[in-house]
């Protein structure tokens, strides 16, 4: 791995398929400490050669009272190292130690008010009575030998649990969301008071240890980057060059796809500005000619990635002997594309970056970002002094418009869906939301409805407007914009582009859905 030099104490986080186990990950480096995700599958063998701090044993969707729920090697409590059970996790502990654990009377999801019970290390200067967020159907009915309850709700008697001498902690809430008023205090003192850690994940020193790395993985070889433009293949990019200089060469592939003016931005920014080697490559009508009929959303996506790929790799080759292909993948792309072997995870789509592409290329992976989160590159970008322009540009779905377009993509939805997003991104930009947003962007959906332009019956398209706040993408919310902004979105759109005649406004958070459509 690309950062293991900066490894020597770290926390491992095993996953039994949680939908919040990123955001562990993400608050444990938030604060600093070197985290990963892996399988709770993970053989013990490895978990040992990891050498953690300490161990976080994450909530999960199943109760250990069914058969073939997902458990771990008893011997993981044996290696005399912290270790914290959340929700499931803690459950797990209970039930592999020699406790009992119950289906409980009445399912505990939502808020609650924890009372603490006992000092704990855990606890340290946490409020009594603080809100924290429950969500689990089952309850430990006895304690394992050696254990004690330190905290309870109203729902739960053992609400959190520990073992002082063998330093064992379990929480029956979540403190990894923001629903947990002091969950990052939790967290914190699980890190530093009780697993001992220092704080050496700084994004700030990381530049010069990964432009080293790259040095002595690359050599004097060549290296591809698919540049589209976006934070991740951008910060890429840059911080590659910097460590090889002319040997990287990147392609930006034009696959009709993009928003207005994108092709002329990167272009400019990062031919002009960057001195970067880079090619355009017009690929549009080959991109839409293989989408021609498709609807359904993984099948676009597959269609995009399978074109990518071909013109890349013709292209490259055009272009000289490379040994290894860089991407900007990050660390959600990973989880989110990638079930755990043997584990609780599952897909929820695949991305375009992540697999694929070396194996016909006969190229190796450069991935300097596949360990970090998407403000954590953003970090590394304004270190090595990139324009906030870049760096705080809202994510862009490798797939472009076409998932965006729900049903068929054709030229003229293309055409009505960029007039619209135009008319989004120039909007929030006036109102000064840009930055605060996650993402904001149009849809175009396989609608019609009836109007009235100029005393005239209309019968044209819906588009709808997704703006979200989020962290890392991995969770979201909707966000409240401003009537008076949502007003003028839509005067315009209704009145600036053919062939719409109503907006709507997604007040969907993910989960249950997702920031894109499709």
């Amino acid at each position: 791995m690309t950062t293991d030099i900066l490894h020597e104490q770290k926390i491992l986080i095993l996953d039994f398929g949680s939908q919040y186990t990123q955001n562990i990950a993400r608050k444990v480096r938030e604060s600093q400490v070197y985290c990963e995700i892996h399988p709770c599958t993970l053989p013990f063998d490895e978990i040992k050669a990891f050498n953690a701090k300490g161990i976080i044993l994450s909530g999960g969707p199943a109760s250990v009272l069914e058969k073939d729920s997902p458990l771990c090697d008893r011997k993981l409590f044996e290696l005399g190292i912290p270790i914290l059970g959340i929700c499931y996790g803690m459950q797990l502990i209970t039930h592999i130690l020699g406790g009992k654990v119950a289906p409980s009377k009445n399912r505990e999801f939502g808020r609650a008010e924890l009372m603490l019970k006992e000092f704990s290390h855990l606890f340290e200067e946490v409020k009594n009575n603080s809100v924290v967020w429950m969500s689990h159907g089952d309850r430990i009915s006895k304690l394992p030998n050696g254990f004690k309850g330190i905290a309870f709700t109203d729902n739960s008697p053992m609400a959190a649990i520990e073992d002082p001498v063998a330093h064992i902690y379990g929480l029956q809430f979540h403190p990894e969301v923001v629903h947990t008023m002091e969950g990052t205090r939790i967290l914190n003192n699980f890190l530093f008071k009780i697993c001992q850690c220092a704080k050496n994940w700084k994004m700030e020193s990381l530049v010069e240890y990964m432009i080293k790395d790259i040095r002595d993985k690359v050599g004097k070889s060549k290296v591809v980057c698919g540049l589209s433009g976006g934070v991740d293949s951008s910060v890429a990019a840059v911080l590659i060059h910097k460590a090889i200089g002319d040997n990287l060469h990147c392609l930006f592939i034009d696959n009709g796809l993009l928003r207005s003016g994108e092709r002329d931005k990167v272009e400019s920014t990062f031919r002009d500005n960057f001195n970067i080697n880079l090619d355009v490559i017009d690929a549009a009508d080959k991109f839409l000619d293989k989408l021609k009929d498709i609807t359904d959303p993984e099948q676009k996506r597959k269609s995009i990635g399978n074109t990518f790929i071909e013109v890349f790799e013709e292209e490259a080759k055009k272009r000289g002997d490379f040994t290894f292909l860089a991407q900007g993948t990050l660390y959600p792309d990973v989880i989110e594309s990638v079930s755990f072997k043997g584990g609780p995870s599952v897909v929820i789509k695949s991305h375009h970056n992540v697999g694929g592409l070396p194996e016909k290329m006969n190229l190796k992976l450069l991935e300097p970002f596949r360990e970090l989160f998407k403000d954590e590159v953003r970090v590394l970008g304004r270190e090595m002094g990139m324009p906030d322009e870049i760096i705080n540009r809202q994510p862009f779905p490798g797939p472009g418009l076409a998932i965006r377009i729900l049903g068929d993509v054709t030229r003229e939805r293309l055409k009505i869906l960029c007039a619209g997003d135009k008319i989004i991104l120039e909007e929030v930009k006036a109102a000064g939301l840009y930055n605060d947003l996650w993402q904001s962007f149009a849809v175009l959906l396989p609608v019609k409805t009836v109007g009235v332009m100029g005393d005239a019956r209309t019968y044209e398209n819906v588009m709808a407007i997704r703006a979200v706040t989020s962290t890392d993408g991995m969770t979201a919310d909707w966000a409240h914009l401003p009537y008076e902004l949502l007003g003028k979105l839509s005067n315009r759109i209704i009145n600036e582009v053919h062939g719409v005649n109503r907006v709507v406004y997604d007040i969907s958070s993910k989960p249950p859905g997702t920031i894109e459509w499709e």
